[in-house]
């Protein structure tokens, strides 16, 4: 059984549109409460509060005269609202993410609806408080006998309202094994590149509407904060950003589908991508590329379709190591896309070689679990070294004093 999410456009009407946006504004306003009372509590008297304890706030804000409203919605969204500032807060403890930031209003908002908050009746959806069901496009069908377990409603910045309907899908979706193997090198020019000398270009959707998105920001910069002719300008940027977003998203599934379906195992570095787009001069094209949502759709395509993902360790030399006899070339600048082995004088293609040597080192791991970090050099060792010394001596100090 694989937990699913179906996404799907749909088009309020009035009276369904007001609720979803009082019920928006409610939540906001409840996790922003509770994020500066969280906040507030650990930085005054170092108490941290969890979720039991803002639910139970939670209850008496309803209670107060200028926060009645709060009975207008259905009151799941809201609870839900505070759950997910507790997970937010234990990545954050956890070091996954960094500390919660509020919500604000231009960025839309996704209330959640659990079974109680929902109805599902005749393949239609029936939100708590709503006598109408919500007019989805129904792009597509859901799986047979299945009944969705949570609802998601979306408005984001460009004004489009969506839905995402959470089911578990008992169907087997795994595909008939094949013998094929191919490791892919994640590049900028060529967005993949495979061990068979395949590459998928790299559509840039940035640089395509970039003059466009250049003169609605500019536009936008003009216009005085918060009037009306300001709201129109950033709906505007708004919109565009949409586009290059779905446009990206959509090359994104088609080409990892294909990479899926195609192949047994699939072979990719694991990237530290967050790390890489600190450099300025090619976070934008960083990003763009979309790496990390490339490799996260392999990973959970592979395990529905029933094929292997491989992720080898992201310090392996795979660019610099002759895929031929092995010889490591000690410097090799991004400028140089071909290069000639001084070893045996094979004539390499970067991103093709570093693809072949991603495959031989996924196989290594897969087969004898065989290490692909290089070995540490002597500087690394001694700051390493360094290090350690001044972190004992820093206890030290402090179990002195």
């Amino acid at each position: 059984m694989v937990e699913k999410a179906y996404r799907f456009r749909f088009y309020p009407n009035t009276e369904q549109e007001n609720l979803l946006r009082r019920t928006l504004g409610c939540v906001r306003l409840i996790y922003n409460k509770a994020l500066a009372v969280r906040t507030q509590a650990w930085y005054e008297n170092k108490e941290r509060v969890g979720y039991a304890q803002t639910s139970a706030m939670l209850t008496s804000w309803k209670k107060r005269d200028d926060l009645n409203f709060l009975t207008e919605v259905s009151s799941v969204p809201l609870q839900q609202g505070l759950r997910h500032l507790q997970t937010a807060f234990t990545n954050f403890f956890s070091g996954l993410t960094k500390y919660p930031n509020f919500k604000k209003k231009r960025n839309g908002g996704s209330p959640e609806f659990t079974k109680s908050a929902f109805k599902w009746k005749d393949g239609q959806v029936y939100l708590a408080k709503c006598s109408e069901p919500l007019p989805i496009r129904w792009s597509r069908q859901l799986p047979q006998n299945c009944v969705p377990s949570t609802i998601t409603v979306k408005l984001d910045p460009s004004g489009r309202w969506s839905v995402s309907l959470r089911v578990n899908d008992p169907r087997d979706l795994r595909l008939k094994p094949v013998t094929k193997q191919v490791g892919i090198d994640l590049g900028i020019t060529s967005l993949v590149t495979t061990s068979d000398g395949e590459t998928f270009a790299n559509p840039k959707n940035l640089n395509k509407l970039h003059k466009k998105l250049r003169l609605a920001q500019k536009s936008l910069s003009r216009k005085t904060f918060g009037s009306n002719n300001y709201q129109k300008a950033r709906l505007k940027v708004a919109r565009i950003h949409a586009k290059i977003k779905d446009s990206r998203l959509d090359y994104t599934h088609k080409l990892t589908t294909q990479l899926i379906r195609e192949n047994q195992t699939v072979v990719v570095e694991d990237l530290a991508v967050k790390n890489m787009v600190k450099n300025h001069k090619l976070a934008k094209a960083i990003n763009d590329a979309n790496w990390s949502e490339l490799v996260r759709q392999l990973e959970y395509k592979a395990d529905w379709y029933g094929r292997e993902l491989i992720k080898i360790d992201r310090y392996f030399p795979s660019s610099k190591r002759c895929s031929n006899c092995g010889y490591i070339v000690e410097k090799l600048p991004l400028n140089i896309r071909e290069w000639d082995c001084p070893e045996c004088g094979v004539h390499h293609d970067r991103d093709i070689n570093a693809s072949i040597n991603i495959l031989a080192a996924g196989l290594a791991v897969s087969v004898c679990g065989a290490t692909v970090r290089p070995s540490e050099s002597k500087s690394r060792k001694a700051g390493a070294k360094k290090q350690k010394v001044s972190s004992s001596d820093a206890r030290e100090s402090r179990a002195v004093s």
